[in-house]
């Protein structure tokens, strides 16, 4: 059964709350099972039957490690580790945790979040990380901002290979699978988009405009398989400064609509809104004040699965903390909510130092049209100083970018029979059995640029 997760916006009871809160999964699983053997709303139906999966995934990998580990784990990493430190770090929020079981039991990336996020932390490392692709990358989104105010535009052809395997200990060769990898997709910067070669032959590849455009594999699975799929595609920015005393009176009205569970225009939300904008009319001082507020206020982190955090939006706005994608939804839940249509882009992010999962915004103010936003680099940005990059990352994009989706919580073509790994958003792949879907947990996910091209 694939799942509506605006459902997600129902209330849980409060029995299966305080059994989830306390960490007894397995009791909150079974109270579930009873309630849903009883004559219930549909609605609540729906909701304790998704919670029943985000119960199953919070409790295979999310958070493994208990007290005594991650303390361990701490003293191994950093010098002058003080025992009360993990417990600071928790109190603040610095780390991401839960109880399992009435213990607490901490996010399986809150080491690395640490070193990412928290200067102090990485300056304290034992065995000092190589930083130098980190600088490097920074330098070419520096360079890249000179490139675009000096020469308006810029266009490249990128050639990607990505794959997708189900670890050993989980798999069932000579079992039907039905395998799903993202594709470029038909958007405002991309164009010529070549499907090169698929391993083992696609089954069916969806159209260039579908929202969460894929590749599909329906096959026998073979003993150590690897899915994979190589493709091409131009893609090509134009640099945009955006004056708000050319935006026009009269804007559109499009893109404007909640999409529950996550973009969720709420009683909170309503209250920050107003106090953001202070009574601000015109739609781009609009937009850069929420831009503001997120690239400022809202820390980067690394987050648990989407699919087991109820709001989305809601989450970043309360807990100040959130990472590209969490950022992106917040940005475009608030644009709506103050009538500047706004929506979701997504896929990778394409360098010769770095190829991996990135979530980013667009937003429509007249008469530019569609323009981009991208929090979590614009956060970045100005946390290094660097401001120049910061603005450009209001109203502006670069090349390195390969966008798979234009929309959040989309089904794929054709349908898939079980819950995803992310019902959100689709960067990684999708893998499932004739019997269930399959978590990352289970996977093997790569994303590899074969090359990128400079074009006139």
């Amino acid at each position: 059964m694939y799942y509506d997760l605006k459902y997600m916006s129902v209330p849980l009871p409060e029995d299966v709350i305080k059994l989830k809160n306390y960490g007894d999964f397995d009791g909150a699983g079974k109270l579930i099972a009873y309630l849903l053997t009883s004559e219930l709303p549909e609605s609540l139906r729906k909701r304790l039957e998704i919670e029943q999966d985000i119960i199953r995934i919070v409790g295979i990998d999310e958070y493994p490690f208990d007290f005594t580990e991650a303390t361990n784990m701490m003293k191994e990493t950093f010098q002058e580790y003080d025992e009360q430190e993990l417990t600071h770090l928790k109190e603040t929020g610095k780390v991401d945790w839960l109880y399992i079981n009435g213990k607490v039991h901490f996010q399986r990336r809150f080491l690395m979040n640490l070193i990412k996020t928290q200067a102090d932390y990485e300056a304290r490392l034992i065995v000092k990380e190589d930083n130098e692709v980190d600088r490097l990358r920074k330098q070419e989104l520096t360079e890249n901002v000179q490139w675009m105010k000096t020469k308006g535009s810029r266009k490249v052809k990128i050639h990607l290979k990505t794959s997708i395997q189900v670890k050993k200990e989980y798999e069932r060769p000579g079992e039907k699978v039905k395998v799903y990898l993202p594709l470029p997709k038909e958007c405002k910067q991309t164009s010529d988009i070549q499907i090169l070669k698929t391993t083992p032959e696609a089954t069916f590849i969806a159209p260039e405009h579908e929202a969460q455009r894929t590749v599909y594999f329906e096959t026998i699975l073979e003993e150590g398989q690897i899915f994979s799929v190589e493709y091409s595609y131009i893609s090509q920015v134009d640099y945009v400064e955006l004056d708000p005393e050319k935006a026009t009176e009269v804007q559109p009205e499009f893109e404007l609509n909640e999409q529950l569970p996550h973009i969720r225009f709420t009683p909170y939300l309503e209250q920050l809104l107003a106090e953001i904008l202070a009574g601000e009319t015109n739609p781009i001082k609009k937009a850069r004040k929420i831009y503001n507020f997120i690239t400022t206020k809202v820390n980067y982190s690394f987050m648990r699965e989407y699919f087991t955090i109820e709001n989305i939006s809601e989450y970043a706005a309360v807990n100040l903390k959130g990472d590209c994608g969490v950022q992106a939804i917040l940005f475009i839940t608030l644009c709506r909510m103050a009538k500047i249509p706004a929506k979701w882009q997504s896929g990778l992010y394409v360098s010769q130092y770095y190829t991996g999962c990135h979530d980013w915004t667009q937003f429509y103010v007249a008469p530019y049209g569609w323009v981009f936003a991208d929090l979590s680099f614009g956060g970045g940005a100005r946390r290094n100083g660097d401001l120049d990059r910061w603005n450009y990352y209001f109203g502006n994009l670069d090349i390195f970018r390969m966008p798979a989706n234009s929309e959040i919580q989309m089904d794929f073509n054709p349908p898939k029979q079980f819950l995803r790994a992310d019902p959100i958003d689709n960067q990684r792949g999708e893998f499932e059995y004739q019997n269930q879907g399959l978590p990352y947990a289970y996977l093997e996910v790569k994303q590899e640029l074969v090359s990128m091209e400079e074009l006139v």
